[in-house]
């Protein structure tokens, strides 16, 4: 996201390469005529492993405090990182696998709460503390705009809440806020950190959607696949650090 004073990439994928310095070779940080370079800060919706991982390449960090403490200690549990190697197109180096791969530690340089506001110069973003999919999961949101940078709290697709930091409740509230923006008429796109955007209506469908189906059977199905995936990740992850 480009500002008059500074630019925001949100998210920052794996980091098998430096994203930082794709962009500048793409030209996409390339200050206007007769101005200097703008500070780019990375800001991460949440931390796991594939939008944190490409932290490390970037100066300036931002992330929500409740999950501060799991980017600064490199906590691959936390990050839940699952990679196999067919998910990796061009592995970064010969040799590499994806058992080597793991979210290094990274001291955030700001922490973010909820209300928030990331000053871009010629436009703002605010910020949403949404947890559900995980503690500290965060939207960003351009209100004069009416843009929604949604991360992985919804994406048109079904909303993953069974990882070992994610909680049904907050996911519902987090759902109710998500509808209220819509019946407010303060979202009309949302950008969100997989697959395609959409617009209010689908937004809209999709939060209520979730809420509906939330019931107790869910609540069931899903402790038993949170026990099944905190076991796996804590297996995995103590085979990286090993």
């Amino acid at each position: 996201v480009r500002g008059s004073q500074q630019d925001v990439v949100i998210d920052a994928g794996l980091g098998l390469r430096s994203l930082p310095d794709y962009l500048r070779d793409a030209g996409l940080l390339a200050p206007a005529e007769g101005a200097g370079p703008r500070p780019l800060l990375a800001v991460a919706t949440h931390v796991h492993f594939d939008h944190s991982g490409g932290l490390q390449h970037f100066e300036e960090v931002a992330v929500h405090s409740a999950e501060a403490a799991a980017l600064l200690q490199g906590d691959n549990y936390e990050a839940v990182t699952w990679l196999s190697d067919r998910e990796v197109a061009r592995p970064p180096r010969p040799g590499w696998s994806a058992r080597q791969f793991r979210v290094p530690p990274v001291r955030p340089s700001r922490l973010l709460q909820e209300g928030d506001v990331i000053n871009l110069g010629d436009r703002q973003l605010t910020v949403m503390h949404m947890p559900g999919h995980s503690r500290g999961s965060i939207c960003l949101h351009d209100k004069d705009r009416k843009i929604l940078f949604s991360g992985d709290v919804v994406y048109d697709g079904s909303m993953i809440d069974w990882l070992p930091y994610s909680r049904i409740s907050d996911y519902v509230a987090s759902c109710r806020r998500l509808m209220e923006l819509v019946d407010r008429g303060l979202v009309e796109k949302v950008l969100p950190g997989h697959f395609n955007m959409f617009g209010a209506e689908r937004l809209y469908r999709l939060a209520s959607n979730y809420i509906s189906q939330a019931g107790v059977c869910h609540k069931i199905s899903t402790c038993a696949m949170r026990s099944i995936a905190s076991i796996a990740l804590r297996v995995a992850n103590s085979r990286i650090t090993s």
